[in-house]
């Protein structure tokens, strides 16, 4: 399954990243405290998925497994170091064919903040 995190596009398979032991242990989390860790997380590093990719591919795959239609998030931190409080976090459930048209840009090099923002989040469309 592919799932967009801000402009990165991660490949991932619950049964593979978490053996089934693992994954059992997640059961009790609800999708508020995973969407907190992710806001934790991006208020620490707000450049996750390049600059601590294994983390943000973790951060995915708890969010496809608490919510299985979702297959994009965006965190937006106002800087390193802010308050979890102040990062921003949206979702989205993407056609396959928009998934498909990111995988081939990032597969090519041309999947930018600019791109998955004009073609997903459109928080910069005037």
């Amino acid at each position: 399954m592919l799932f967009l995190v801000n402009d990165t596009l991660f490949d991932i398979d619950e049964r593979s990243v978490l053996p089934p032991i693992d994954a059992r242990r997640f059961d009790s989390l609800n999708m508020s405290y995973v969407i907190q860790l992710g806001q934790e997380l991006f208020a620490a590093e707000p450049l996750l998925p390049r600059e601590a990719p294994d983390r943000a591919k973790r951060l995915a795959t708890l969010l496809a497994l608490k919510e299985p239609g979702m297959n994009a998030a965006l965190f937006v931190a106002p800087a390193r170091g802010c308050r979890p409080d102040q990062v921003g976090a949206r979702f989205a459930q993407l056609s396959i064919e928009v998934i498909a048209d990111l995988w081939s840009k990032q597969e090519g090099g041309g999947l930018d903040p600019v791109t998955a923002d004009r073609e997903v989040w459109r928080r910069l469309a005037a």
